[in-house]
Formats: structure tokens, C-alpha cells, sequence
């Protein structure tokens, strides 16, 4: 990649800016239950000297659990505690190594006829953004390896707004010079077929030919940098919106090949907490749901660590951080350039970054002749969904600019940082600053201290946070610093789609 960037690369700066020794972050311990919950103890566990072992003979190299992987973004929340408990009775699974561990198989042969090319979509970017992709590779040994996450990251310096789309690695493109392809495809081919400029020219060209979306800046980091990163900022605090379970190795110094040390692992809804080697397997697992559902959880991961960057003196430990994780991340942002976007880490607002995802109706399962399982586009649906987020809404506009005050009128810990994550999502900015008078109401409770008393404006509130039976109260004052303050009830529901909230 070739250096010097441009001086508002924000996004990436905040990336390896969020690398520093953070201290602690606000503790919000889960009421009922652990963040996570070991389902199934895997029996006789043994520990071996090397976390990571060659294959035995006739075993497949791993692909799917650990492989590599790029975030970098940013957010703040608690520790929790180690998982104790478990189902009184429950038949112990076993888990099966060659669907942790699948063989590969190569690629189909590519067709590079310029006949069966589509036409390429038209350019939708423009001066006024500055446009990153954040790269996770299946990169272990060798030159050869496959770019399984891929996050463009679309930034709008002057409004402080940002898209992040999530590109799963079965979409089904044309890479130029090589042919119809998978897109975690590409990189490889740039550098194994002598493309000008490598892998990472190649995988932007291919970027820009089939979503439109012009690359300004790379960032590629492996499955080892990530851990480090986020250990390097004393772990991150997910707020976890929905459960999720799926095979963790129960301890990363175990050896991965032997079935007894893989145990079932569930995060609960809540703030939770994350090492290194958690953070990867909440946003890499996806044994047990799918390529869509690991973008969501990669976000979520981003938005943590931006938010924990933007929360402590990370920016002002810039040129340490840059020296320590040169080896570690593989980007073209100089040095030089992150001083200068340290200024404007800080102006980045809560509600101003916004997420979508490549998945269906976007795109169609489809089997190739050759008989691979991919995504082939619904053009105009997937043409549509770049335009909105490559796009800057009067809806998101508007809203970065209202704030909410977030209040738990409940016992269960967290759930007033978890509906504030909710709203950033749809784009507000909320913020958690007290608790409620009392923690027993049933029904959530919007305060509208507005003039104009829009009820358009509350309906879409409440609207992103699912809730229909919330009581109103109108108490307009024109010098309160906040539009809105949220109670939360037990009405609230965490678990959300973001994919469904409008931006």
C-alpha cells in the first residue's frame, strides 16, 4: 500500500489510537446471571504450549472460528464475572471438529471473459467523504490467505457522520483481470497474480467496480493483532442486546484440536466485559448462526472499542501506540497523519455512526455451476442500499443533533446503557447519567421537555426502541439541555435487529 494519507482519515486513527492503556472502565455487574454462561464444561480439557497447532495429518486447517480479524472502532462499558453457572440437567454435546475446522474447498475456476462481466456500478462517492476498509484475513502462515471481514467505513468529516457496511465473503462479483468470484478472493489474487499495486489495490478496484464505493485508505489486521489491541486497552465493554451462544475454546492455551476442550458459551443481554481472545470469538463465532449475524456482532465490537478510545487518553498516546502496533496493523496512515486526526476523534458524535449489512433481500444463496455456495446481488435492491448509506439523510442529520438522557427504571443492570446503544444505532445521541427515582416501572416513560411537543418526533423514538406502551409526559423547557429523558420500564425488550432500524 503506498503511505502518506490524507488528514482526515479519522476512522483508521481512531482504529490505532485505541490501543492504549486505558484503566478502568464503569463497572455494571449483570443483576441475575453472568454476561456468560458455560453451557457444557467440556470433560478431561487439556492444556498444551502452544494455543495454536499445526494440524495433525488428514486434519483440515482451521477457517471458520478464528480466523483473522479487522475491527476498529470504539465504546465504554463493566467487567463482569468469570461464568459459573450452568443447567442442573442438561446431555453434554460434543462438538464436531470438521464443522469447527471445515476443509476449504479451492474456488471455482474464474471466468475472465470480459462477456460475463457486469456493467460496473457508477461511482457513489463523492470528494466530501473520506472512504476506509477495515480487513480481517484467514492469514496464519505463508502469503496466501482469504480476507473473510470486510467493513467499509464511510466518513463525512465536516457533518461527523459515518456509514459502516458490512460485506460478507461468499458475495459473488467480478474481480478485473480474474473473473466472477467470491470477494474474500480478491486480495489474494492481487498478490499471487502480480496485480500493479498487490492484493490490496486489487481488492479496492474490485470495491469500486461492483459496489460503487471508492477505497481511500486500507487497514488489515490478523486474528493475534486483534486480541492485543483490545487486551492493550484493558478489554472492552459490549453492550450485548441479544443472547448468543455458539463453541468457545474454553481456554486459549488449550489445544483447538481436541473436541474435549470446546465447551458451549452463551453472552446474556447486558454489559459485558471482553478480553482479547472473547472480543474474537463474539465477533468471529458462527457456527451456530451465519455470516449476516457475525456482521452485526462485528459492528457492535467496533462501535466498543471506538467509544472506549474516545472515553480515555488513548488520542493523546498516539505516536507510543503507532510505534507498538506498526508490526500488528497493516495500513497506509502515516504517522504524521494521526497526529493530525486526533483533533477530530473527539467531534465525532455518539449517534453518528450508522450500520448496514450486505445480506438478504440484498442478495440471493446461490449455487455456481461449479458447485460453490455463494451470494450472487439482487442488483437493484443492493444498488439501493449503497446509495442510502453512501448518502447523508435529513433524518440522520436531524438526529445526531437531539439528545436523549437515558434512566433505568428497573433492576436489571444495564438496561439503561443498553437502550442508549439502541438509540446511537438509530442515530441519536443518548447518554446514561443517573439512575431513576425508582426501579420498579412497568411501563417505560418518555419526558419531552421539547417546545414544539412533536408527537412524530416521540413516535420514531419509541419506535426504535420497540416499545408501544410508554407513557408521555409533556414538560417543555426551553433551557433544558436535552430534548428527551427515557425511563426505562419492564416493558423494554434489549434484543434488537439494527438491520431494521431506519436511519
Amino acid at each position: 500500500m503506498k503511505t502518506g494519507a490524507r488528514a482526515l482519515s479519522l476512522l483508521l486513527a481512531i482504529f490505532l489510537t485505541g490501543c492504549g492503556s486505558l484503566g478502568n472502565s464503569p463497572q455494571h455487574a449483570k443483576a441475575n446471571a453472568a454476561p456468560f454462561i458455560l453451557i457444557t464444561p467440556a470433560a478431561d480439557a487439556s492444556p498444551t504450549a502452544t494455543a495454536f497447532l499445526p494440524p495433525a495429518a488428514g486434519m483440515a486447517t482451521p477457517t471458520s472460528l478464528y480466523s483473522a480479524s479487522v475491527f476498529i472502532l470504539p465504546s465504554p462499558f463493566p467487567d463482569t464475572a468469570t461464568p459459573t453457572s450452568k443447567p442442573a440437567v442438561q446431555p453434554t454435546p460434543t462438538v464436531d471438529l470438521a464443522t469447527l475446522f471445515p476443509t476449504e474447498a479451492a474456488p471455482p475456476p474464474a471466468d475472465a471473459s470480459a462477456a460475463d462481466a457486469p456493467a460496473p456500478l457508477p461511482s457513489l462517492t463523492d470528494k466530501d467523504t473520506v472512504n476506509f476498509l477495515l480487513i480481517g484475513s484467514d492469514k496464519r502462515t505463508g502469503n496466501s490467505f482469504r480476507t473473510d471481514t470486510m467493513i467499509v467505513v464511510i466518513l463525512w468529516p465536516k457533518e461527523g457522520q459515518v456509514s459502516m457496511i458490512s460485506i460478507p465473503r461468499d458475495l459473488w462479483i467480478y474481480i478485473p483481470t480474474v473473473g466472477m468470484q467470491r470477494i474474500n478472493t480478491a486480495f489474494e489474487n492481487g498478490e499471487t497474480n502480480g496485480y500493479e499495486g498487490g492484493g490490496g489495490a486489487l481488492l479496492r478496484d474490485t470495491i469500486l467496480y461492483n459496489l460503487g464505493i471508492r477505497i481511500d485508505h486500507m487497514a488489515m489486521v490478523d486474528f493475534d493483532g486483534f486480541r492485543r489491541i483490545v487486551d492493550t486497552l484493558g478489554g472492552v465493554d459490549v453492550p450485548v442486546s441479544c443472547p448468543y451462544t455458539d463453541w468457545h475454546l474454553i481456554d486459549p492455551s488449550y489445544d483447538p484440536y481436541n473436541a474435549n476442550n470446546w465447551s458451549l458459551f452463551t453472552a446474556q443481554p447486558g454489559i459485558d466485559h471482553m478480553d482479547g481472545d472473547l472480543a474474537l470469538w463474539y465477533a468471529r463465532s458462527r457456527m451456530k448462526s451465519n455470516d449476516f449475524d457475525r456482521g452485526r456482532r462485528q459492528q457492535e465490537v467496533l462501535r466498543a472499542i471506538l467509544q472506549k478510545a474516545l472515553s480515555t487518553d488513548t488520542l493523546s498516546r498516539i505516536p507510543q501506540l503507532y510505534s507498538d502496533f506498526a508490526s500488528t496493523i497493516n495500513t497506509d496512515i502515516g504517522l504524521p497523519d494521526m497526529v493530525k486526526l486526533a483533533f477530530y476523534a473527539p467531534r465525532l458524535p455518539t449517534g453518528g455512526i450508522r450500520s448496514y449489512y450486505i445480506r438478504p433481500p440484498y442478495v440471493t444463496d446461490w449455487m455456481t455451476p461449479a458447485g460453490a455456495a455463494v451470494l450472487l446481488p439482487n442488483q437493484a435492491a443492493l444498488e439501493q442500499l449503497l446509495t442510502t448509506a453512501t448518502s447523508l439523510s435529513n433524518t440522520a442529520v436531524q438526529r445526531v443533533t437531539i439528545n436523549i438522557d437515558v434512566e433505568n427504571g428497573t433492576t436489571n443492570t444495564g438496561w439503561d446503557t443498553l437502550a442508549a446503544s439502541r438509540l446511537h444505532v438509530a442515530g441519536y445521541n443518548a447518554s446514561v447519567t443517573a439512575a431513576a427515582d425508582r426501579q420498579d416501572y412497568g411501563n417505560s416513560m418518555l419526558i419531552d421537555f421539547t417546545t414544539g411537543q412533536d408527537q412524530a418526533s416521540r413516535d420514531a423514538i419509541l419506535n426504535v426502541l420497540g416499545v408501544t406502551s410508554a407513557q408521555i409526559m409533556s414538560a417543555p423547557d426551553t433551557n433544558s439541555k436535552m430534548q428527551y429523558r427515557l425511563i426505562v420500564g419492564a416493558d423494554y425488550q434489549p434484543c434488537f435487529k439494527p438491520q431494521d432500524l431506519s436511519h
